[in-house]
């Protein structure tokens, strides 16, 4: 990362080229890499500055400076597409009187009345839709603006675009433009699977998004669930010349565009949907980042034209993140469970967003190189999508302290720390004795998506290890009620509780004890999908890596590191003490046999809450009837089981893909397990 130099010692030549190489790393990280080091505010102010400097020394020009471009998005790994129209990127503004600017320019421009359409800013991807006779033909980013990256068959798992046009009123050939987006709930949930696997996580769901879209695995871009809004219509022969009409039009063809749009005949009526949407913004399902203005008339439009960059007929108006500068006390370095180790900041406290800020994530060596970070900096932090606290930038520099680097040995056991190449952060080897990894092993085993031994948490993890009495997960099931009840915060119930749970545990099933075993990259999925491929572990541990990467949804980097684990004397010695403390190793034979193939070709969604099994034996019943359990509805379900409570969203889905829904009793009839009274009100279904 290239660190900018203060312009008093530096020519104006010199600052143009150390601007333009930063910018062109930043946009390689922000577009290819998709893991941008600092904000759009602070990226567009670097830009405004080089363009500053380029407007005032012309004779230091460039056609190939980031100032004259749109912005990349390509990938060499999909095929390239030109833009029937060239997508520009948008004029950003932060202060209402640019708005007004923006305004009093087209007023000058047109000299006739005109309204203005405020739309949402979606922090998504941009994505170009190409529909002939109603059918989707073809999918792309934005890429440079005029070539972009054909990605149809993964934007065809997206269940919000359309695939074939409701209605028959549509132009014969047509571009429709929108966004692509990661919703919170699924942005935090991939996040929170990412963090169990210490995986680097997503900076926003913008980035979720990017990432998602470029996947060589359809299949993989279905499971992220994305969404897409659209906002703007192209072609000849369009139903309207007005934008605002022309949006209310494609509701009708089955396009999702969003209610938040309205038509405004002055700046009094924009800068009120501004205001309203600056607060409301932070209740929806899915990140913005500002307003969109556009001139509503397409002629109108057409006879303001655009810049090389940007269209003279639309602005954006982007949020300020809310912002506070506080100062930097030290950077801690925290081992977990697979060895990872984070740089976290600690800051003086300070009040953002609602609470009270004293850590910053850092993620990685290279973010934190990339800041240039001191003892008694002054640093402005920001909460990414209001939720993440991060350091932006540095605002003022302690010259009195040397720049603190990422440490060369582990902050616990003292091990050299080592960098798997292509994976950005460092991590310590030795997991055989590095207490943080030992003890967040043993958390990950005892959490309740695991083993789920109730009454032990992290503080009671600690202490038994203080104690010497555990050392790996195996010794849980060697600690006797006499070593417990010794032990400080210990009572003779909690030591009851905590026995039992203990022995409970050895029933858990054998997908469950493997997602236990702590497996880098191992998830619950990954777990799943391993066990129902190898029945039982001595299967698994003589698999080759060829071998793992053939099953669905396993990838060369996951095979690798389970192989890796079983090659490791010390795991296998674990493993071997797990066998004889009696837990699961194999799929029960119940599991194993198929009982009937009453549900053969059928595939179902379960939702809700049930009285005669839980969700989990369902999923088992569908498969042993010979059917297939799917989390999600599409026009290939063959019915949704759904319970008490189930989801709306799912009820409502299913509803309008006219997919039958039946409940519990409907269901147990299909498999003819009639142990339970079926009474006439049970039988119908939930239409």
């Amino acid at each position: 990362m290239v660190k900018i130099i203060p312009h008093s010692s530096m020519s104006v030549q010199q600052q143009i080229e150390e601007l333009r190489k930063e910018l062109n790393e930043h946009n390689y990280r922000y577009y290819v890499l998709s893991q941008p080091t600092i904000s759009d505010v602070e990226f567009d102010k670097k830009i405004k500055q080089l363009e500053e400097l380029e407007a005032g020394h012309p004779e230091y020009s460039d056609s190939n400076s980031p100032t004259q471009r749109v912005g990349n998005d390509l990938a060499k790994e999909f095929t390239k597409v030109t833009h029937r129209y060239p997508m520009l990127s948008l004029g950003n503004t932060y202060s209402e009187s640019e708005i007004t600017d923006f305004f009093d320019r087209a007023a000058r421009l047109l000299n006739e009345p005109f309204d203005i359409v405020c739309e949402l800013k979606f922090d998504g991807v941009s994505i170009s839709l190409q529909y002939e006779n109603g059918k989707l033909v073809r999918a792309a980013t934005r890429g440079d603006g005029v070539v972009g990256d054909d990605v149809t068959t993964n934007v065809k798992t997206i269940r919000s675009i359309p695939l074939q046009l409701l209605g028959d009123d549509y132009p014969e050939s047509f571009e429709m433009r929108g966004e692509v987006l990661l919703p919170w709930k699924v942005f935090d949930a991939i996040n929170r699977e990412r963090e169990e696997q210490e995986d680097q996580l997503f900076a926003n769901p913008r980035n979720a998004a990017s990432g998602t879209l470029k996947l060589q695995n359809p299949k993989e871009v279905a499971k992220r669930q994305l969404d897409s809004y659209f906002y703007y219509l192209l072609g000849e022969q369009l139903p309207s010349d007005e934008h605002y009409e022309n949006l209310q039009k494609t509701k009708t063809w089955g396009f999702k565009v969003s209610d938040a749009i309205r038509k405004c005949h002055s700046l009094t009526e924009v800068f009120d949907f501004i205001h309203f949407w600056d607060k409301k913004r932070n209740t929806l399902p899915f990140a913005t980042d500002g307003i969109v203005l556009k001139i509503n008339s397409l002629r109108q439009q057409e006879l303001l034209g655009s810049t090389a960059k940007s269209p003279r007929w639309a602005v954006a108006f982007k949020y300020q993140a809310e912002q506070a500068v506080t100062t930097l006390q030290n950077i801690e370095f925290q081992v977990g469970r697979t060895g990872v180790v984070t740089p976290v900041a600690n800051l003086e406290p300070v009040l953002l967003a609602g609470t009270v800020v004293k850590r910053a994530t850092l993620h990685n060596a290279d973010v934190m190189a990339s800041l240039h970070l001191h003892r008694g900096d002054r640093v402005l932090i920001e909460k990414g999508g209001e939720i993440i606290p991060k350091i932006v930038s540095v605002a003022k520099i302690n010259n009195q302290e040397s720049e603190i680097s990422f440490i060369k040995t582990c902050p616990s056991c003292g091990t050299p720390l080592v960098r798997v190449e292509g994976e950005a952060g460092f991590y310590c080897p030795n997991d055989a004795s590095c207490a943080p990894q030992i003890k967040g092993k043993i958390e990950h085993f005892i959490s309740r998506k695991a083993m789920n031994i109730d009454g032990i948490g992290a503080e009671t993890v600690d202490l038994l290890f203080q104690q010497q009495l555990i050392r790996t997960t195996a010794d849980l099931y060697t600690l006797q009620p006499s070593q417990l009840i010794r032990l400080e915060r210990l009572g003779e119930k909690s030591v009851q509780n905590i026995i039992a749970a203990i022995e409970k545990s050895k029933r858990v099933p054998f997908e469950r004890v493997l997602f236990a075993l702590g497996i880098r990259y191992v998830g619950e999925k990954v777990a799943k999908a391993l066990a129902n491929a190898f029945r039982n572990l001595d299967a698994l541990t003589k698999a080759t890596a060829s071998g793992l990467a053939s099953v669905d949804e396993i990838g060369d980097k996951i095979a690798q590191s389970v192989v890796a684990f079983f090659a490791d004397p010390n795991n296998l010695l674990l493993v071997e003490q797990l066998k004889q403390a009696g837990l699961q190793f194999a799929i029960a034979d119940d599991k194993l046999t198929q009982m009937s193939n009453r549900l053969a070709g059928k595939t179902i969604v379960i939702s809700g809450v049930f009285t005669h099994h839980t969700r989990d034996e369902y999923k088992s019943l569908i498969t042993q009837h010979g059917g297939k359990e799917a989390s999600a509805i599409s026009t290939k379900t063959s019915f949704l089981l759904a319970g008490e409570q189930a989801g709306p969203s799912k009820l409502s889905k299913a509803k309008s893909l006219s997919v039958p829904i039946k409940n519990e009793s409907e269901f147990l009839l299909m498999i003819e397990e009639t142990s339970t009274e079926v009474t006439p009100k049970q039988q119908t279904t939930l239409f």
